[in-house]
């Protein structure tokens, strides 16, 4: 069992944003936090865009290693950080609460995309820092 710090990115389909974010948790940061997503709502696919990108800008595949979940699917966790629902986001019990109050790149352009996913990796190396300068612990 992993004592490190468990951070969960929601969002309400958890097929998108909150996807990539696990997906770049996992490639910048796994040896600092472990990295999971979830929704109140599954989608059958992630986001095919996202899985596009990912894979183009990381060599990520996401589809090979995560999938839609419940947030009944995954362990209690310390941080949950939300994507930016316009929605009632979803809510777990965690010791931090963050939202970072992102649009969801859906249906847009690949710029779009990019600019959302760049957002996504910049929070990601920040969230790392300050768990590493003990911020948050």
């Amino acid at each position: 069992m992993s004592n490190k710090i468990k951070v969960a990115f929601i969002c309400v389909h958890n097929s998108c944003r909150s996807q990539i974010a696990e997906a770049l948790g996992k490639y910048l940061a796994s040896d600092v936090f472990e990295s999971y997503s979830a929704g109140t709502e599954v989608k059958p696919n992630i986001n095919k865009d996202a899985v596009r990108l990912l894979k183009k800008l990381y060599n990520i595949d996401m589809e090979k290693t995560q999938y839609s979940k419940l947030l009944t699917d995954i362990p209690p966790v310390d941080i949950v950080i939300t994507m930016g629902c316009n929605v009632a986001c979803p809510s777990l019990p965690c010791k931090y609460r963050y939202d970072w109050g992102l649009e969801d790149p859906t249906g847009k352009n690949d710029e779009e995309f990019k600019k959302v996913i760049i957002q996504i990796e910049n929070n990601i190396i920040k969230l790392k820092r300050d768990i590493l300068d003990g911020k948050i612990k």
